[in-house]
C-alpha cells in the first residue's frame, strides 16, 4: 500500500490547503475528487499514446488538495473506494477523449490487494466503452505484486478478455529475481524514476535502464520511464530501446478540462499540418499545448 501512496503523491504545482487537514474519506463522502492526467509520450515520434490519471480533490472555493494532504494515514476500505472511483471516472473521461477524436489509453494506479477485494472485472465488463476503446492499464507496485504471483496470473487472464493490462510500476525498486520476472503476467515495465534520473551522464543508472529495457524487449513487454525531466534523458531513453515516457519534459499533470483543451488543440494542429502536407510523416509533440501554455 506504501508504494501506492508514494505513486498517488507525485508532486505537482498545486498547494496544499492552509491547514493541512483533511482525509481520504471526508474527500470521498463530499465528492471532492478529480483525476488530473499526465501524458505518456511514444520516445521515437514524440507521439502522445496515453495519460496517467491521478488523484487531486478540490474543495468548493477551487483550491485544490493534492494527494500528500488526504492520501497518508487513508484506510483499507477507502483507499478501495478510491481505486473504484477511478476506474469509473477514467472511463468516463476516455468517453470525452473520444468525442474529439482522441483514443488514449489511461493508466490508473490500483493497490494489488484491491484487484481481489474489488469486483474490477465486473466494473469494467459492465462500464467500459461500448466502441473503439482502446482498453485500461491497472498499475501495480512491484514490491506488492511479487508476494502473489498467482492472484496476479489469474486477474490477468480475466482482464486480458477485455482489452486490459497490467503494468509494474517503479519496476527496480523492489529488485525482484530475473527468474520471478519470467512469472510476472504484465504487458508494460515502468522504469523507476530514481533510474532515469541523469541516466544520460550516470553511467549506473544508463546501465540499469538499460538493463531493465533489454529484459523488457526479452519478454515481450513495452518500457516507460517515468520522471523524465531533461531532453538528454530522454535521448539517452531512446537510444537504448525504451518505447514511452512520461514526466515535466513533456507536461505535469493537469486538469481534466486542461488536458481535453490541449488534446482538443494538439488535434486540430495536426489535421491542418497533415492537410497540408499529406506525406510529412509523424507531427511532433506539442510541448507547450500539452503543458497548457
Amino acid at each position: 500500500m506504501l508504494q501506492v501512496l508514494r505513486q498517488l503523491l507525485e508532486t505537482d504545482t498545486a498547494a496544499a490547503p492552509a491547514d493541512g487537514k483533511v482525509t481520504l474519506r471526508e474527500v470521498l463522502k463530499r465528492d471532492w475528487l478529480e483525476l488530473w492526467y499526465q501524458p505518456k509520450i511514444e520516445l521515437a515520434t514524440k507521439r502522445l499514446v496515453g495519460a496517467e490519471a491521478l488523484a487531486r480533490g478540490r474543495r468548493p472555493d477551487g483550491s485544490v488538495i493534492p494527494p500528500a494532504a488526504f492520501l497518508p494515514g487513508a484506510k483499507e476500505a477507502d483507499m478501495f473506494e478510491l481505486t473504484e472511483r477511478v476506474i469509473l471516472m477514467a472511463l468516463r473521461d476516455f468517453e470525452d477523449c473520444a468525442v474529439q477524436g482522441a483514443s488514449l489509453k489511461f493508466a490508473v494506479n490500483v493497490p494489488v490487494s484491491a484487484l481481489v477485494k474489488l469486483p474490477i472485472v465486473r466494473m469494467l465488463r459492465e462500464n467500459r466503452p461500448p466502441t473503439n476503446w482502446p482498453g485500461l492499464i491497472l498499475e501495480v507496485t512491484e514490491d506488492q505484486i511479487i508476494h502473489d504471483l498467482k492472484v496476479a496470473n489469474h486477474v490477468a487472464g480475466e482482464l486480458r478478455s477485455l482489452n486490459c493490462t497490467l503494468a509494474l510500476d517503479d519496476f527496480g525498486a523492489g529488485y525482484s529475481s530475473l527468474v520471478r520476472l519470467r512469472q510476472l503476467p504484465f504487458s508494460e515495465l515502468k522504469i523507476d524514476s530514481s533510474y532515469v534520473s541523469n541516466c544520460h551522464e550516470d553511467k549506473v543508472n544508463a546501465g540499469l535502464c538499460q538493463t531493465i529495457v533489454a529484459l523488457a524487449q526479452r519478454f515481450e513487454l513495452k518500457t516507460v520511464a517515468e520522471g523524465i525531466e531533461k531532453s538528454e534523458e530522454s535521448e539517452k531513453l531512446l537510444s537504448i530501446g525504451c518505447d514511452i515516457g512520461q514526466g515535466y519534459l513533456f507536461a505535469k499533470p493537469m486538469p481534466k478540462a486542461e488536458f481535453l483543451a490541449a488534446v482538443s488543440r494538439r488535434l486540430v494542429s495536426h489535421g491542418m499540418a497533415a492537410a497540408a502536407k499529406p506525406r510529412a510523416g509523424v507531427k511532433t509533440l506539442n510541448r507547450g499545448a500539452l503543458a497548457g501554455k
